[in-house]
């Protein structure tokens, strides 16, 4: 009989990140973007494109709006000139770092050695001078005047103007406000310290001082989400070369060994049919995670958490277990408990609302950043200054669309 092993994702590491430049509106194609954060991500980790044998990004060339995407691996493989083992690039999975968790399975069982691993979105320059699309509702008709038809969940939602993640997201947050009483002003602090957090990330696309009267003046998307809850369109990519964990001790950078990974989804895949509209999926992934380690909620020093829009992240504290179900308004209420020096250092790169949409990809770099001690102004320091992080959470997705990693910090 075969004897129980470790979890398969302990045997990888992220031994190097890059991120391209980021901002609104670069006017810079995706590849370009794309081979940017590549090279600084193969570079970071010791090695040379000769070295890379794997390639995984999310989602695949052609998925989604314009700018969404992203060049597809083959593109990216043939202007790297990469001689792959393994590769991967398709759209389904547990959030949008599946990638990443692709890449540790391929590296856990010998398909590769080292992953390389990138997002690139261009919603920025797409998006051009007009307003952000919605998911359906910019479709053009066809032939005729004739309409185009959606399956799934949309065909309930767009006729009937619900065309955003917005909107579909505002219903959370709009049940959260009747079962558990959190109020705007709670809500309001999760924008506030991404921006102040932003503040110090120079690739942050919003850096100027907020406080809570902005947040409150601000124009409804859809209530009660305004435009603070929302994250921010951006040009950028990013990269993490995923190794074998045995790499890590020779890698010239800290590696951020990868403990534990959340993939479970056990509700239905639906936005509006979950069986509690309050948790979603992420209440499936954090636990899968949590069963895959030794390491419990108190043991996270940063937290990087999705904020696709702010209520997520509110999700993500309780499913993973900062807070009891419904508490995370008290929780994180004056932001004293989520700021860089407070108990649960929070998006500390600004996030998603502040440093840009980099849909989550940003968040890993940011975590990988701490726990190497390379986050410079808005480091998080430890015993009483005298070391980083040594474990870090990130998650990504909402909805029906969920992933978490637990990272640690491998000394070379």
């Amino acid at each position: 009989m075969r004897q129980p092993t470790e979890p398969i994702e302990r045997l990888a590491a992220i031994t190097g990140v890059g991120q391209s430049a980021v901002g609104r509106r670069l006017g810079r194609s995706d590849i370009d973007l794309t081979v940017d954060a590549c090279l600084a991500a193969i570079a970071d980790a010791g090695l040379e494109r000769r070295d890379i044998d794997g390639l995984a990004t999310y989602p695949g060339a052609g998925i989604g709006t314009a700018g969404f995407a992203g060049p597809g691996a083959p593109e990216v493989q043939d202007a790297l000139r990469l001689e792959l083992n393994w590769y991967d690039g398709g759209s389904e999975g547990p959030g949008q770092i599946r990638a990443l968790f692709a890449a540790c399975l391929a590296v856990g069982a010998g398909l590769a050695r080292h992953v390389l691993v990138y997002r690139t979105v261009t919603e920025s320059t797409a998006q051009g001078t007009g307003g952000r699309r919605g998911i359906g509702g910019s479709q053009q008709a066809g032939p005729g005047g004739a309409i185009p038809r959606f399956s799934g969940f949309l065909q309930w939602s767009l006729p009937f103007g619900a065309v955003s993640a917005a909107n579909w997201i505002a219903l959370v947050a709009q049940r959260r406000f009747h079962e558990f009483g959190l109020t705007r002003e709670q809500l309001a602090e999760v924008a506030l310290n991404a921006r102040r957090n932003a503040a110090s990330n120079i690739n942050a696309v919003y850096r100027d001082p907020m406080g809570m009267q902005d947040y409150m003046d601000a124009r409804m998307i859809s209530t009660p989400l305004c435009l603070y809850d929302c994250d921010a369109p951006c040009d950028g990519s990013t990269a993490v070369v995923v190794s074998h964990a045995s790499y890590g001790v020779d890698a010239p950078r800290p590696a951020c060994h990868v403990n534990a990974i959340g993939t479970a989804l056990r509700g239905r895949p639906s936005w509006d049919q979950f069986d509690d509209m309050t948790t979603m999926a992420a209440r499936d992934a954090a636990a899968s995670m949590w069963a895959r380690t030794d390491l419990r909620p108190d043991d996270v020093e940063v937290a990087q958490l999705y904020d696709g829009f702010s209520i997520l992240t509110l999700v993500w504290l309780e499913a993973l277990g900062f807070c009891s179900r419904g508490e995370s308004g008290a929780f994180v209420e004056g932001g004293r408990r989520i700021a860089v020096d407070g108990e649960l250092p929070l998006n500390t790169g600004g996030g998603q609302l502040s440093g840009g949409r980099l849909h989550g990809f940003g968040l890993l770099y940011e975590a990988c950043l701490q726990l190497r001690g390379d986050a410079a102004e808005r480091q998080v320091v430890r015993a009483a200054g005298q070391r980083p992080p040594e474990v870090a959470v990130v998650s990504n997705g909402g909805g029906p669309i969920a992933g978490s990693v637990l990272l640690t910090r491998l000394a070379p």
